[in-house]
C-alpha cells in the first residue's frame, strides 16, 4: 500500500524549497500525491513546484510564507481554507552556530518561533481535521543535537530536544485515534544549508553524512510503527554509546568540541 492509498491525496511539507522539504516533497509525489509547499522564498519554492508536477504529473500548490512570524500558523490554515490536508510534514527550522551571547534576541526569537511555536499553532489549528480523520499522519523534523547539550548549538539544540518530546507526546495521544505522528532525528545531512556551512572534514569516526533521500526514505518506512526514528545507522551507534554508556558530562563535551571543530569556532 502506497502513501497516498493509506493515507490520503494531499500532503502539505512547510519548508519545502530546497534540502530535506524538496526531498520530502518528491518523495510524496512519486507516491502519487498533490502537494501544498511551504516556504519563505517564492523563486525556490515555483522551481521546484514546476520541476515536480513535470516529472510526477501531480498537483502541486505554493504558499509564501515565513515560518518565523507569530501569525505563520494563521496564515497557513487561511491559505488552504477547504483544502483536505491528509499528511504534513514540519521539516521548517532556524539555526545558529556559534556562541550563544554573540546571537541577538531578535533572532533567537525567530528560530523559537520557527521551530516551537509555529508547530504547536499548527497542530491547534489543523486538529479539527485530525479529529475528522482527514489529517492522518505528521512528521517533525528534529535532531540528534537535541538528544543532549549541543554547545555552540544552544538554541537550536534545545529547540530540537522539544519537537522530539512533543511528537512523542502527540504519538501517544492520538496512536489509537487514526493518526500517524513520527519525530524524525536526523544526523549531519547533506542540505544546501549544512553545505553552505562549509563544514570540517569528518573524522575517522564520526557517523557517515547522509542524503536527504536518504533520512526521508527511513523515516517513511517507520512512519506508523514508532514515535521517533534515527535515522542512519551510523546515527544510531553514536546516539546509544552517548545515551547509554557514555556519563551525560561526557556526552556533552564530546558534541560541543565535534561542533566546535566542525564549524572552526
Amino acid at each position: 500500500m502506497n502513501l497516498k492509498s493509506k493515507y490520503g491525496n494531499t500532503a502539505l511539507v512547510a519548508g519545502a524549497s530546497e534540502g530535506m522539504g524538496a526531498a520530502f516533497s518528491r518523495y510524496l509525489a512519486a507516491e502519487g500525491m498533490d502537494l501544498i509547499i511551504v516556504a519563505r522564498r517564492g523563486g525556490p519554492l515555483q522551481q521546484l513546484a514546476d520541476l515536480i508536477m513535470k516529472e510526477f504529473a501531480v498537483h502541486v500548490t505554493c504558499i509564501i510564507c515565513d515560518l518565523s512570524e507569530a501569525t505563520a500558523a494563521q496564515q497557513l490554515q487561511s491559505a488552504v481554507y477547504g483544502r483536505e490536508i491528509n499528511l504534513l510534514v514540519y521539516n521548517a527550522g532556524l539555526s545558529y552556530i556559534g556562541a550563544f551571547e554573540k546571537n541577538n534576541p531578535a533572532h533567537n526569537l525567530q528560530i523559537t518561533t520557527t521551530n516551537i511555536v509555529t508547530p504547536i499553532n499548527l497542530m491547534q489549528l489543523f486538529s479539527e481535521q485530525m479529529i475528522q480523520k482527514k489529517l492522518r499522519a505528521v512528521i517533525f523534523m528534529s535532531s540528534l543535537a537535541g538528544f543532549q547539550g549541543s554547545g555552540n548549538l544552544a538554541v537550536y539544540a534545545g529547540t530540537k530536544a522539544f519537537t522530539r518530546v512533543f511528537a512523542e507526546s502527540l504519538w501517544y495521544e492520538w496512536k489509537n485515534r487514526g493518526v500517524d505522528i513520527i519525530a524524525c532525528c536526523a544526523g549531519a545531512t547533506s542540505t544546501p544549508n549544512f553545505i553552505n556551512t562549509n563544514p570540517e572534514k569528518s573524522n575517522l569516526f564520526a557517523p557517515k553524512v547522509q542524503t536527504p533521500e536518504e533520512v526521508v526514505k527511513e523515516c517513511f518506512k517507520k512512519l506508523g510503527k514508532q514515535p521517533s526514528v534515527i535515522t542512519g545507522t551510523g546515527n544510531k551507534v553514536a546516539s546509544f554509546i552517548m545515551q547509554k554508556i557514555l556519563p551525560r558530562k561526557m556526552a556533552i563535551n564530546i558534541m560541543g568540541d565535534a561542533t566546535k571543530k566542525l564549524y572552526r569556532l
